[in-house]
């Protein structure tokens, strides 16, 4: 028999490799990213979940150092008042704080304030910032102040971050 007269047929090579399935490397390295994703964004999340308490209280911190440096009242009111508006505009909606002025101010602080039956933004210290603006000689009890401005500040910012 000749070699031309076989039944042989030629030489074919195999089907290409599919890319799907992937090997299981390429499983293990989108695990491995999805975890290290997840894992970053968490440490994120937690190192966030406290800045505006610390910002805030590192503010209040550098308002009453002035404060002992000038003694001036007024100066400590405004500061005060500006910074808490600051915070409450960071926590709830801004048509809620932002047109609130006087008395009604007062009544969303001490309303934010848990725990206070003695009303220190209505009836106590906390009431000379809705007053000193308009009287520059107003009687400030700077350390019963700054004390209850810092409870507002840590009382709703951890409300916030518990959310």
């Amino acid at each position: 028999m000749n070699a031309e007269q076989l039944p042989l047929r030629d030489i074919h090579l195999p089907d290409p490799v599919s890319w799907w399935p992937p090997a299981p490397g390429w499983w293990w390295l989108g695990g491995l990213t999805l975890l290290l994703l997840l894992a970053a964004w968490l440490t994120v999340m937690l190192r966030n979940r406290g800045r505006l308490r610390r910002e805030a209280l590192s503010a209040l911190a550098e308002i009453s150092q002035r404060h002992t440096g000038s003694g001036d009242g007024h100066e400590l009111c405004q500061s005060l008042s500006t910074l808490l508006r600051r915070v409450s505009l960071s926590l709830y909606p801004r048509s809620q704080v932002a047109s609130l002025t006087g008395q009604e101010w007062l009544e969303f602080l001490q309303g934010n304030l848990p725990d206070d039956p003695a009303q220190s933004f209505i009836r106590g210290p906390g009431r000379v910032l809705a007053e000193a603006p308009y009287n520059p000689g107003a009687e400030v009890d700077a350390h019963r102040l700054l004390e209850i401005c810092r409870r507002w500040i840590t009382a709703n910012t951890q409300q916030r971050a518990a959310l």
